[in-house]
């Protein structure tokens, strides 16, 4: 499917948050997502994923998730200094203003005259997988996609030691699609084993998926990069959304 892209400004708590919108070009409406970066913002890699997501038919908003720190288009480069960057703009953000972010977001997405009524997902890598469990607690997201979300089983997210995110898995409404690689030392075995257990004891409507791979292991750019388990990813995603947001 082909696409159009643009990008907007939505005013969260004063700061301009630019969002890279990209949607189905053939008129009608479609279930909209909001789609999580990694530390790096908008980078080519996540602009080409947002890009391919929307051609399977979604309206899919990416926003930059350090826009009360880093200037309006700023991406950050996939190097030592970037990766420090990307940290600390992390630790300089409350996880309420990160919810905030959230809810912006989607009320730019449910008033879009392109998304369908009712239809809002999520989704998002690393600290952006965390971001989008965290989108899941709204009411109105009916289905989310965390790919290797960072701090979950230890409650780290930005500038809070303990978000409580794990905690607060009973109010997921909608279905959860949780993916790692098994070789990711950031949520190793023991911790991707109490999301597990604490999905279950919730009741969450969840499901698990583990591929042979490392940290990141999605983005296209970089040695850890697994092109095959990339795609088997986003299948899972797709049908995820397919089931979920219709």
């Amino acid at each position: 499917m082909i696409i159009t892209t643009e990008y907007v400004d939505v005013k969260v708590d004063g700061s301009p948050m630019r969002m890279c919108v990209a949607a189905p070009k053939p008129e009608g409406v479609y279930p909209g997502v909001v789609f999580y970066s990694d530390i790096f913002q908008l980078t080519g890699a996540m602009l080409r994923a947002t890009a391919r997501l929307a051609g399977y038919g979604y309206v899919v908003a990416a926003p930059e998730i350090y826009h009360r720190h880093e200037p309006r288009g700023a991406a950050i480069p996939f190097d030592d200094e970037g990766r420090t960057r990307g940290l600390e703009g992390a630790a300089k953000t409350p996880v309420a203003h990160f919810d905030a972010d959230c809810r912006a977001a989607l009320d730019h997405l449910a008033a879009h005259p392109r998304v369908a009524q009712g239809r809002l997902g999520a989704a998002g890598f690393c600290l952006g997988g965390h971001l989008a469990f965290r989108a899941a607690l709204q009411p109105d997201v009916r289905a989310t996609t965390c790919f290797y979300g960072t701090g979950i089983h230890n409650g780290k997210l930005g500038q809070d030691a303990d978000a409580r995110s794990l905690e607060r898995a009973s109010e997921i409404r909608g279905e959860l699609l949780m993916v790692f690689g098994t070789l990711d030392p950031h949520v190793p075995a023991e911790g991707r084993a109490k999301i597990e257990r604490a999905l279950k004891a919730a009741n969450v409507n969840y499901s698990f998926k583990l591929y042979p791979a490392e940290h990141a292991f999605m983005r296209d750019e970089g040695a850890r990069y697994d092109p095959e388990a990339t795609d088997a990813a986003f299948v899972d995603m797709i049908q995820l959304f397919r089931r979920a947001l219709v």
